[in-house]
């Protein structure tokens, strides 16, 4: 590893990631990353594990959505030892599937079937949250060394860190955007009502209430009626 040179190009992601504009654009920067920067990794992808549903986010190949879907059905594999925190490890690195179908004995056999023959995953996390799993994947079996699941580490370090603020932007975009929707919507009824602003938001309140709608869909309806529905 020339770790010179992998400094530089780390340093290049780190900004790519900060340019994103969305969190999905962020989330295929960094899987597209991982098989830019790691020589031997031929597909990446991040897995989101809930209770015992998965899903795939970003995966550069077809075979990330079959590998965390295969994980899904048998309930068990590495992804779901690394996003499992309390039971599995922050990273893990497999050299080769035919060595681990004792571990994992439902999976392995089907993923060799996928023509997988090596594998590193890593958690993302920060210190206030836990993201998910970040999944390296070759064909080859013995394709990752000591050497690249450091590199991964570092790679998947600056990608949780990018996740979570492109998460949060995101959190707080939308947040902005309903409370500018909820206050075009009681300007409406204001003017049609003449309600004033604390009458206004009470009505929108026990109309989301007394019907089970969201109070930024209701909102957005009364925006497009020009009154509640």
């Amino acid at each position: 590893m020339d770790w010179r040179g992998f400094a530089q190009q780390m340093a290049s992601f780190a900004r790519d990631l900060l340019a994103q504009e969305s969190v999905n654009g962020t989330l295929e920067r960094i899987t597209g990353s991982a098989k830019e920067l790691l020589e031997g990794c031929d597909a990446a992808g991040i897995l989101i594990l809930s209770g015992r549903r998965v899903q795939s986010l970003a995966p550069t190949d077809q075979v990330v959505v079959e590998s965390d879907a295969l994980q899904e059905r048998v309930g068990e594999g590495p992804c779901f030892d690394a996003a499992r925190t309390a039971q599995g490890h922050r990273q893990f690195r497999i050299a080769d599937f035919d060595d681990e179908a004792r571990r994992w004995p439902q999976y392995v056999p089907e993923a060799r079937k996928l023509k997988l023959g090596s594998m590193m995953g890593f958690l993302l996390f920060t210190d206030d949250e836990e993201l998910g799993a970040l999944n390296l994947y070759s064909y080859r079996p013995g394709a990752f060394t000591e050497a690249d699941e450091t590199a991964g580490w570092l790679l998947a370090s600056h990608a949780a860190v990018a996740f979570s603020s492109a998460r949060t932007h995101a959190q707080l975009q939308e947040a902005i955007g309903t409370r500018h929707t909820i206050g075009e919507a009681m300007g409406i009824l204001m003017g049609s009502h003449r309600l004033t602003e604390d009458q206004a938001f009470a009505t929108l309140r026990r109309y989301s209430q007394d019907n089970n709608v969201k109070l930024r869909d209701l909102a957005a309806r009364v925006c497009e009626l020009g009154g509640l529905p």
